[in-house]
């Protein structure tokens, strides 16, 4: 390991942890070690489509039914509507820290900083969610390979589920530790096998439903895509926040702009690509799934609360056989592997500008020699997800369950914040041009203003014991606690980084005019 000195260095050349013009700092990662494919196969890969899926299609037709196709594209718009201000962004400030660095330079050290954390908190909290799902198709594809019950029960034995999440964790550690060469090579077998995978349930899925192949399959209808046709707003509120989830990570395009060829715009395509392979994959899959299977609930139908967090593994065989259904355990096991080692990316990256900028320990400043990769924060990440996930699921599942109900809260939390940055770092070239003010201004301030009512919607909801897993602490619901509570803990944090990193709560290390760092070609 060598450890970058960000300290300010009169005449400094720009290499590792150098300033340049006393402003934004090189981190010493590997510059043009991935190209435009590349960079949009990690950010499909860290939302991890399959994964999302599965856990998504049945809780959200319990929340709008019919309409749960709509509320997939409603989830996309404010998605692609921020998606503008990270391009804008990127192009005049092309870091590693992305959304820290970004709402420092606009507002200031103090809201930069609660921007970066909950990016951080977010991601350890997928890592986790990750990590179980892996597990749980691990388990259930030994179980449909040796067609043994006792197998795939193996996931329900509390010790070993955990050993396993621990082992999948260190493994993805791992890779991501060895940089992005290593991560890329990984992630194109990965990504490809989900997707194909996932077109031919599609087809199949489509193909059946057309044929009556299923009690409940029905008819298409174009009302399936009106979000107006959503029985309440409370109800439209919730579905909106499952898709939310579903789009969260590809964002991990931008963490990789130091590391990646034309740093300046290639990221952002990455992100505009990734995106449309997303809401296509949805669209499509939400249309043929409820074609075939309905929105019943009992048997397969969607509605069925016994089988709604986890669809996929129940269709895999109506739909596509004994044989072929194996493939669809695989893909979703390698959606959840795939993801489980890039989100690494993006907390690894803004844990080491953060560090870089004094917001953070010197200690994570820490870059591996050999990979070139921020080695101290990508374990510290992996460390913290294997206990984060052990003491969660030792103490109730409940919990766990909530912890990843609230992640909605972080969601919002940051990427509003970053729209509103963009808005408002650019506020003095809006009137340049129709162009400047639609796609640095409008955009991102009408995707803020979305992701930011349903950021206060979501709070109000979840102080309901009610919602979530009905559970509450002194009559406050549990969700509510822990989302809470994690932003509550970051203003502890942030307390303490400022006792020790007075020189950057006091706005001299990174400030709006803090020249770019421009990352060769």
């Amino acid at each position: 390991m060598v450890q970058l000195d960000s300290r300010p260095r009169a005449g400094a050349e720009v290499a590792a942890g150098s300033d340049v013009a006393s402003g934004v700092r090189s981190k010493g990662l590997n510059s043009n070690s991935v190209g435009l494919l590349g960079n949009t196969v990690i950010g499909v890969s860290t939302v991890a489509p399959v994964y999302c899926l599965t856990t998504t299609l049945g809780t959200t037709v319990a929340a709008v039914g019919l309409q749960m196709p709509a509320l997939f594209l409603a989830g996309f718009l404010p998605m692609l509507l921020v998606a503008f201000a990270y391009r804008e962004l990127n192009k005049a400030i092309p870091d590693s820290g992305t959304s820290f660095t970004w709402t420092v330079k606009a507002f200031g050290p103090k809201v930069g900083w609660m921007c970066g954390w909950g990016l951080v908190i977010a991601t350890v909290i997928v890592l986790s969610n990750l990590a179980g799902v892996a597990t749980e198709y691990l388990y259930l594809l030994l179980g449909e390979i040796t067609r043994s019950d006792a197998v795939a029960a193996l996931n329900d034995n509390k010790p070993v589920h955990v050993l396993t999440c621990l082992a999948l964790i260190a493994v993805a550690t791992m890779i991501s530790y060895r940089g992005m060469t290593a991560t890329k090579g990984v992630q194109y077998a990965l990504v490809g096998l989900q997707l194909a995978v996932l077109g031919l349930f599609v087809v199949l899925a489509v193909s059946k439903a057309l044929g009556g192949g299923s009690a409940g399959s029905i008819d298409f209808s174009w009302q399936w895509l009106n979000p107006f046709a959503v029985s309440s707003f409370t109800a439209f509120t919730a579905g909106l926040s499952l898709s939310l989830f579903m789009y969260w990570g590809w964002d991990a395009c931008l963490s990789a702009n130091e590391e990646t060829g034309g740093s300046e715009k290639t990221p952002g395509r990455a992100a505009t690509l990734a995106m449309a392979v997303l809401v296509g994959s949805y669209l499509l899959t939400a249309v043929a799934v409820q074609m075939y299977a309905g929105v019943g609930g009992t048997g397969t139908g969607l509605g069925n609360p016994e089988t709604s967090s986890n669809v996929l593994a129940v269709l895999a065989g109506p739909v596509m056989g004994p044989v072929l259904g194996v493939l669809l355990f695989v893909a979703v096991l390698a959606s959840a592997s795939a993801s489980l080692q890039t989100t690494f990316i993006p907390v690894s990256r803004t844990v080491l500008a953060m560090s870089v900028y004094e917001a953070l320990p010197a200690s994570f400043t820490e870059v591996n020699e050999r990979y070139r990769t921020p080695g101290r924060a990508i374990v510290t990440a992996g460390v913290g997800t294997g206990v984060f996930y052990t003491v969660m699921t030792m103490v109730s599942e409940h919990v766990l369950a909530d912890t990843i109900a609230a992640l909605t809260l972080m969601i919002c939390f940051y990427y509003s914040l970053t729209a509103f940055a963009c808005a408002w770092y650019f506020r003095r070239e809006l009137r340049r041009s129709v162009k400047d003010a639609v796609l640095k201004g409008v955009f991102p301030v009408t995707g803020g203003v979305v992701l930011a009512a349903i950021f206060g919607k979501s709070l109000v909801d979840m102080y309901d014991p009610s919602y979530g897993s009905g559970s509450s602490v002194f009559g406050v619901g549990s969700v509510f606690v822990v989302g809470g509570g994690l932003l509550a803990l970051g203003l502890v944090v942030m307390a303490v980084m400022t006792r020790r990193s007075p020189a950057f709560f006091r706005g001299e290390i990174l400030t709006r005019d803090t020249p770019a760092l421009v990352i060769p070609d």
